[in-house]
């Protein structure tokens, strides 16, 4: 099976073509396999390329714990790449991809020839508790829950798969307390979980701990998280720079959704027996 390696801001992913649809059974066995940083390629997850009767391509995500996951901020821009530049698509610099969160739109930055940055379009969050989804009867905004030793604050909110950012120093995150936030009863089918700090209204700092894959060196959906909570709370403005540890993302709000704008890179071809 050939395989392309891809990394957005140090989040990493295998991409595989199944557009005839013959890995569907396999697909979760395959990335826990492929994911494996010891025993196989090593990635965050596996984006399988498929066709759509609906978009222009479609994407589904699997976790490197076999889980599916409905989006990827990271995920979707190396994506783009990969199915424009190795002409699974028609050459537009527009893309449309469904997602398990409906259809989003990429714009590509194309220099001579090959995608440098992608933007998209992520769509609009939501605080409503039966969206993320969360056991709760009111939005979850600054709830205190002890974790060991130690209070958080949540805010919790759907940015196409659920998160939950907390707002802390770096230098006091113990980003292993994610696994603890990510599986409360609060949440029913868990949560990501953003530590962020807030260096002014223009920049913010974020950690994550992702559900189903732990700590990554980035994450789109929460990134844009982050700057959705932190915008609502009057932390920052609508144009924020976003520092993870593996780059920067450049976010934006303003009335059509959450646009999101990163690099997408090749980090190697391969072939591997499944």
């Amino acid at each position: 099976m050939k395989f392309t390696k891809m990394q957005g801001t140090g989040n990493d992913f295998i991409i595989i073509e199944d557009l005839c649809g013959k890995l569907e059974d396999k697909q979760g066995k395959i990335a826990v396999k492929l994911c494996d940083r010891h025993f196989g390629v090593g990635a965050d997850g596996i984006l399988y390329a498929k066709k759509s009767d609906m978009a222009d391509i479609k994407m589904v995500i699997v976790n490197s714990d076999g889980s599916e996951a409905s989006m990827c901020g990271n995920g979707i821009r190396c994506f783009a790449k990969y199915v424009f530049e190795n002409k699974l698509v028609k050459n537009s610099d527009i893309i449309r991809i469904e997602t398990g969160d409906g259809i989003k739109e990429a714009k590509l930055n194309i220099k001579d020839g090959k995608v440098d940055n992608v933007t998209i379009n992520m769509g609009k969050p939501s605080f409503n508790p039966k969206d993320i989804p969360a056991n709760s009867d009111k939005e979850i905004i600054n709830k205190g829950v002890s974790i060991g030793n130690k209070k958080y604050f949540l805010n919790s909110v759907f940015m196409g798969v659920p998160h939950t950012v907390v707002f802390e120093k770096m230098q006091d995150v113990d980003i292993s307390d994610g696994s603890k936030i990510e599986k409360l009863d609060l949440f029913p089918q868990n949560t990501n979980v953003n530590f962020c700090e807030v260096i002014n209204k223009g920049e913010i700092h974020v950690r994550t701990w992702e559900r189903g894959a732990g700590a990554t060196f980035a994450c789109g959906t929460g990134c844009c998280a982050s700057v959705a909570v932190a915008n609502r709370l009057q932390y920052v403005g609508k144009k924020v720079n976003v520092k993870v540890p593996g780059g920067k993302l450049y976010i934006e709000i303003n009335d059509n959704g959450i646009f999101m704008t990163g690099p997408c890179e090749v980090s190697f071809k391969g072939e591997a027996d499944i």
